[in-house]
This record gives C-alpha cells, structure tokens and sequence, in this order.
C-alpha cells in the first residue's frame, strides 16, 4: 500500500499543478470581466457559468467512472478542458476577447473538466486504504487552496507586467503535466475493465440507492447543499468586496495570505489526519467559518480582512475533511463513482444559486444603500456567515447524521484491536 501512496502523490502533485493554474485563469479572468463592467453580477456570471455544466454532469461522469478506466477519464477530461481556456487565448490574440466569447470558453472548459471530479475521487478510494483517506483529504485541501493561496498573488504580479493573455498560457501548459501524472498511475495500474451489464439509466439508480438508502448520509447530503449555498456567496463576493477600494495586486495578496490558512489546516491533516468525532469537527469547523466570513464583510482595513481571511481558510479542510471521511466510509466501494457523482450534484447545487443570485443581489443592495458594489457585497457576505454559523450548529443534533460516524469507529476498534493483539507461537490450523 505504500507503493499506491506513492502512485497518489503523483496524482496530487498533479492536482497541484492544475489547481495553480485553474486558480490563474480563473482570478485573471474575473478582473478582466470587472475592470470591463465594474459588476459583481458580470463576474458572478462568469462563475456560474464555469460551475454549471460540471454540475448538471456529475451523475453521468460519475457512472462512467465506475464503467470505464477511471485514469483514462482523468486524461481526457484534463486534457480537452484545455480546449476552452485554449479557446480565450485565441480570441484574445485577436484583440479584446468579447465578454460572451469569454463565457463560451468557459462552458467548453467545464464540460470536459466534469468527467475529472468523480474519476479522481475514485480513484483516491482504488489506491489508499480507509486509514489513510484522512491524511490523503488533508493533502487534497493543500492542492485545492493553490488556487486561492499561490494563484491570486502570482497572477496580480502577471498582470503588473504583462496581460492576461500569459496567465492562458501559463494554464495551458499545466495541463500536460496532469496529463502525464495520469498516464503514469494508469500504467502502473491497468486498465479497469468495465464488467457492468446494467443500463446507464439503472447505474444511476445504483448510484441514488447508495446515496438515498443511508437516511443520515442522504441528509448531510441536503444540509451541505444549504451550506454551499452560503460559501457561494463569500467565494463570487469576496473579491468584488476588496477591489471596489483596492486594486488587483491587493487583491491578490489578500486572497494568498488568507488562503494561507488552508495550507496550515491542511498541512496538519495531511501529517495527523482525524481519527473520531467527525460529525463535532463538521459542526464546530463551519460555525467558526460562518463567524469568520461574517466579520470579513464588516471591515475595509485590508490588515483586518487578512486575519479573518485566514482564520476562514483555516476552518474549512477540517470541514472538507469530516464530510468526506463520513461520506466514502458509508458507500461501497464499486459504486464510488456514480454515488459521488451524485453527492457531487445535489450537494453543490446550492452554489448554482449562489453563483445565479448573489452579484445581483450585491449589486441590487448597492444601489438601495448608495454605496455601491462594495457595499452592496458587504451587507451580502455578512448576513451569508452569520446563516452558515447558525445551520453548522445544528449538525450535531441530527441523530442519523451522527450514526455515520459508526463506520469510522469500527475501523479504528478493529485496527487497535491488530495493534494490541498478543502475537502466539506454533502452527495454525
């Protein structure tokens, strides 16, 4: 098993490289909308539309990714998301990119990027045992905060010295190298033959029986979908937030050093993991987020804003953590695929609404106060973390929600059980 850790940090080393320049894109991008139109709604868009078709896709990816090698999946789809970003690049050598043409790239890239997402956290499941999927998650927290905590501050000094155009193609090139991490574990793997007669349309019952069949897993499902709908808010409002009295290289610094907290948190994980009280660390880990986010809203001093940016990030791969602990230890293991496709799917549908309502809600408030998008962002981010606060609160005391936790005990019985077993002498039976 340690030869798979290894064949797994391979593939993280991957993600890593792919979330810098994801995170590139996406932050360059986002300025380039709102220095266009100076809307939170143009750049709340512009995220929607990123996250939408992954979304209304997850479910048939994660069917594939039980039906077919899930390694060549990765392939594919890392590699013709590209295909977008490729897409803007090329509008651009043009001249200005037109805002839809912006849009449309995004679309191409997310459709493809859809068939990543269940195929690699399946794949996570192929190579590591249950007692390593903590300290694994906690590694997977580090790749995902890149995007937020090397990303903003390389792509604001980018921007100082050249344009966007360098940050596409920067994007561009890490693709080959998330290509070639896949390629290599594949090998070592094999190819995962298909072995399933069912129909498409029954793997995705399959798949809904896994998830639906659990009444406690199927509502932390429901709960985190409120939950995504609260950190939508903060992720699309954040940086309008800071950039209606700062500038983009601001604003880059304030997104790494708050994203910082994530390297922390997860580094943490990454060596200790969690071992018990999933569902309290869930709980505790997104109240204290939803206070965090709250005060971020409050405060124009860039200093202040930093220090609850921080301590944010630092909450939420304790979160991540205990929601993917007690989600994988509760689904068999040869329906991964379709069943995270499906918790994929209705647990982030609230960012969708998020994503759809809150920059015209931002800039709606703006107006009524007269302060403008800052203001309008303001008052949105802070009564979105005091909700987030007052719902993780309530986790613990859904009974059915704590009863998931009774996979993970067991395993920790039965692996303290081998530690302390006295060894004998003589033959076996």
């Amino acid at each position: 098993m340690e030869r798979n850790y290894g064949k797994f940090l391979l593939l993280w080393a991957g993600e890593f490289i792919s979330s810098i320049g994801g995170g590139l894109t996406g932050f360059g991008l986002g300025i380039y909308i709102f220095q266009k139109t100076g809307s939170a709604a143009s750049m709340a868009l512009l995220t929607f539309l990123a996250f939408l078709p992954g979304l209304l896709l997850k479910v048939p990816a994660g069917v594939l990714a039980d039906r077919y090698d899930r390694r060549l999946l990765m392939m594919i789809g890392d590699g013709c998301s590209g295909l977008g970003v490729w897409f803007i690049l090329i509008c651009m050598l043009h001249g200005d990119a037109a805002i839809w043409q912006i849009y449309v790239g995004v679309i191409v890239s997310s459709v493809f990027s859809a068939l990543l997402e269940p195929a690699f956290t399946a794949t996570i499941t192929d190579l590591l045992t249950k007692e390593q999927f903590s300290k694994a998650n906690g590694l997977m927290s580090i790749a995902g905060s890149a995007r937020y905590l090397l990303s903003p501050i390389i792509a604001g000094f980018l921007l100082t010295v050249s344009d966007i155009k360098l940050i596409l193609i920067i994007d561009i090139a890490t693709f080959f190298v998330t290509i070639f991490a896949a390629a290599v574990v594949r090998r070592g793997l094999g190819s995962k033959p298909s072995g399933e007669d069912a129909s498409f349309v029954e793997s995705i019952k399959e798949g809904w029986r896994a998830v639906s069949g659990k009444r406690g897993l199927f509502l932390l499902v429901l709960v985190t979908s409120v939950i995504t709908l609260f950190m939508g808010v903060f992720q699309v409002l954040a940086e309008p937030f800071v950039l209606s009295f700062s500038d983009s290289k601001t604003l880059g610094i304030v997104e790494t050093v708050s994203a910082s907290g994530m390297l922390v948190s997860g580094a943490f994980l990454g060596i200790r993991g969690l071992k018990r009280r999933f569902v309290r660390t869930l709980g505790i880990g997104l109240s204290f987020a939803g206070v965090m986010m709250a005060m971020f809203g409050v405060f124009q001093n860039l200093y202040v804003i930093c220090t609850f940016g921080f301590l944010f990030f630092t909450a939420i791969p304790f979160a991540n953590n205990s929601l993917d602990y007690l989600a994988r230890t509760n689904i068999p293991e040869e329906l991964q695929g379709r069943a995270w496709g499906l918790i994929g799917f209705i647990s982030q549908s609230g960012y969708v609404i998020a994503y759809g309502l809150s920059g015209v809600i931002a800039d709606a408030v703006g107006r009524m106060t007269g302060g403008g998008v800052g203001s309008g962002a303001s008052v949105t981010i802070f009564a979105s973390g005091i909700c987030l606060a007052v719902i993780a609160l309530g986790i613990g005391r859904i009974r059915r929600i704590r009863d998931l936790e009774e996979p993970a005990m067991q395993n920790e019985a039965v692996r303290d059980s081998s530690e302390n077993a006295v060894p004998t002498c003589g033959k076996s039976d």
